[in-house]
């Protein structure tokens, strides 16, 4: 019971942290998994004014994503899930860049310390957001899904074409990355990919049914990242596509500068298409991995949304009480 009083002390809402306005007060931030997502993740929180990472938790202390957080004099565990319970540890955003089916044991205990979770997993149960339409999601519920790499480059284009054409009957989407920039967890959960995606491209333009395809680069490794969107329509005015297109493209580039429109809108046979490419900030990861960087950028934007929100006092959903002390198998 002592335990839980003191990590209820420490929690950023029963603290004056959260009342102050104080504009370099960094927020306190946890990763868990310490895969190239985790390590580059680490690489953009360590740049952030907003905010500071307190905990790189993982299972193995002679990983390459621990190794690099431990020379950055970043405090790394090896005791998973369960670091976040031990003293000292308390966080206010965690990023979970673990998979799908641990991050839906996660989600539990972050729910009951009052942690604001970002899921980089396909995990299907957080609320989806994409920073370019709007981030108030990150202050509205207490679990964010970064959604899918191919959600995150092809959603906002969807949204304009279902914004700007009538009657679009479906889109379709499709992604090729390098075989070097796809790690084994997307490709074992890849269903739970297509699924993400769809229901990020449901949300945000409104249209019924999808296509989603992810394609392996095995040839050439350092391709960066191509998408395809193509709205399924009778006729469109491609001038009238234009002006909206641009101004999403600004959006995106405020926090994904490598984010690129390769073709003016294009008239196909039933559709109209656009195609896109991604190329990352090569921080931990080498640029070609575009389909990482953009996920993670978008986190982070998330996180800083959040962060800022807090310090400087304006109304975010507050942390439940929590109820009993919790240990974990990890």
């Amino acid at each position: 019971m002592q335990f839980i009083k003191s990590l209820l002390r420490d929690t950023f809402f029963s603290s004056a942290l959260f009342n102050s306005k104080q504009q370099n007060q960094k927020v306190r931030v946890g990763i868990i998994g310490t895969g190239k997502i985790g390590a580059d993740l680490l690489a953009k929180v360590q740049r952030s004014n907003y905010l500071e990472c307190v905990l790189f938790a993982g299972r193995n202390l002679d990983s390459a994503g621990m190794i690099y957080a431990a020379k950055l004099g970043v405090k790394v565990s090896d005791k998973g899930i369960n670091a976040f319970l031990e003293s000292g540890n308390q966080c206010d955003i965690v990023f979970d860049a673990t998979s799908a089916a641990f991050h839906k044991e996660h989600a539990k205990l972050f729910e009951e310390l009052g942690i604001l979770a970002i899921d980089m997993t396909p995990s299907q149960i957080g609320e989806c957001c994409v920073p370019a339409l709007g981030m108030q999601e990150a202050l509205d519920h207490r679990n964010i899904s970064m959604i899918s790499c191919g959600g995150q480059s092809s959603i906002p284009v969807a949204q304009v074409l279902a914004r700007c054409i009538p009657d679009v009957k479906k889109i379709s989407v499709s992604s090729i990355v390098s075989a070097n920039s796809i790690g084994p967890g997307t490709l074992a959960n890849i269903e739970e990919y297509y699924h993400n995606t769809k229901s990020g491209l449901r949300k945000y333009t409104g249209v019924a049914d999808f296509e989603v395809a992810l394609h392996v680069d095995e040839v050439n490794l350092e391709t960066r990242m191509f998408t395809s969107v193509t709205a399924w329509c009778d006729a469109a005015d491609l001038d009238a596509l234009q002006g909206p297109l641009n101004e999403m493209l600004l959006r995106i580039q405020r926090y994904v500068p490598g984010y690129r429109l390769e073709s003016s809108p294009m008239v196909i046979d039933g559709g109209i298409r656009i195609d896109l490419s991604v190329e990352g900030l090569g921080d931990y990861l080498p640029k070609y991995a575009g389909n990482l960087d953009i996920i993670n950028c978008a986190a982070i934007a998330v996180a800083e949304h959040y962060a800022q929100a807090v310090v400087e006092g304006r109304q975010v959903k507050e942390a439940p009480v929590m109820h009993k002390e919790l240990q974990m198998e990890y």
